[in-house]
């Protein structure tokens, strides 16, 4: 088998376990406010810490594979990965296990700017249906979490085996990486060496990926918990509802590697935004609806899916995408992943669970006014980089 397929099966693992590790967060969080004593507002910092550590890794980590052999890096990063991920159960603590989620987001952070940065060196100019079923792997970690929660739940009562099965499956992973020599990186193309910084068509982008994650993260974090709380089922029921999403959010991504070599990126995410307040309408408008629930989630997740992926593909249609500026879009979708998870604690103590659909919907429609301001000020230039050396 051709080596570089071997690399984008080791990039596809390592994103299953992100998607993992991303994925159990909201169907644990009721279990870990119990285990520090904390109450939903206080536990929902837990976003917030994970998220800094997160830009913290988005930031360094891009730094550190344009200068070292990305393999050895991404390697010690998963290991370092599994460790904090093992620890996270047996925090005492609030502040403790803020500080495990902190240095858990740095390595979440540099793992998921390796696997999108190491990729596009492995592929080039091939890179899009790859770059796809990279996110698509993500979305199949997520949909798997909460089914192993649901399934530890009931054999246990507690959640320590699903963290520590989820750090165990981090260190085979790495040993693979390490065993694989690491692609060169690219260069800047001679004719944009010297092009201005498209700062506001950058800034707006930046918008787009903070208001997207945002919605993203904050549903699949929290939709166990409105579910729980607003008695549409127990706990186990409201682990499937999770998994519901994520495995509907997984469908999409693949149905999405077929649609983005047929429909332009406008048109998809024009689509991908009507699906999404459709959903978000449907629970908002019969909230008292179980079925409708189960129904809006899963056409929610779908549309929600191809949105991340179809915004890079849209930004490199329309400016050359630098690691700087690649760089910026992933710290947009970390502060976005931090802001609406967090404020959704808030929001369920003092106005009840029910004003979290309504914080979604209007975040959504912000993301759509944001999207339609990009298309209007941004150009269409584009060029492919070269490769150039940079390896073990």
């Amino acid at each position: 088998m051709d080596q570089k397929y071997i690399k984008t099966a080791a990039y596809y693992l390592a994103f299953i376990l992100l998607g993992l590790g991303s994925g159990v967060e909201g169907p644990t969080l009721l279990k870990l406010a119990e285990h520090t004593s904390s109450a939903l507002d206080q536990i929902s910092q837990m976003f917030i810490f994970g998220s800094l550590g997160y830009l913290l890794g988005s930031f360094l980590g891009g730094w550190i594979y344009d200068r070292v052999p990305g393999h050895r890096f991404m390697a010690g990063i998963l290991v370092f990965l599994g460790i904090a991920i093992a620890l996270v159960p047996l925090a005492p603590s609030r502040w403790i296990l803020f500080t495990i989620v902190l240095v858990l987001g740095f390595a979440k952070g540099a793992l998921d700017v390796g696997c999108n940065t190491l990729l596009l060196w492995v592929h080039n100019e091939t890179v899009g249906p790859f770059m796809n079923g990279l996110h698509a792997f993500f979305g199949l970690g997520a949909f798997i979490a909460p089914l192993i929660v649901a399934q530890v739940l009931s054999a246990t009562g507690d959640i320590y085996w699903v963290f520590w099965i989820f750090a165990f499956a981090a260190f085979p992973i790495a040993a693979l990486v390490w065993s694989l020599p690491s692609p060169a990186s690219r260069a800047v193309p001679a004719q944009h060496e010297h092009a201005p910084f498209p700062i506001l068509p950058v800034i707006i982008m930046v918008l787009c990926f903070v208001l997207y994650v945002g919605g993203e993260v904050g549903y699949g974090n929290w939709i166990y918990t409105y579910a729980f709380k607003l008695n549409f089922g127990t706990e186990i029921t409201a682990a499937y509802l999770t998994s519901a999403f994520w495995g509907s959010f997984t469908l999409g991504r693949l149905f999405g590697i077929w649609v983005s070599t047929r429909m332009k990126p406008v048109t998809i995410l024009t689509i991908d935004f009507a699906g999404c307040l459709l959903s978000l309408g449907l629970i908002l408008f019969f909230r008292e609806s179980a079925v409708i629930l189960w129904i809006g989630t899963i056409l929610l997740g779908i549309s929600q899916a191809s949105i991340f992926p179809t915004f890079l593909t849209l930004a490199e249609e329309r400016m050359h995408i630098t690691g700087t500026i690649a760089g910026l879009f992933l710290v947009g979708a970390g502060t976005g992943g931090m802001i609406l998870p967090w404020l959704i604690g808030p929001v369920f103590e003092q106005v009840g669970a029910g004003a979290m659909m309504g914080l979604i919907f209007v975040n959504t429609l912000l993301n759509l006014s944001m999207f339609f301001l990009f298309t209007r000020i941004s150009t269409k230039p584009r060029s492919i980089a070269q490769p150039t050396a940079i390896g073990d």
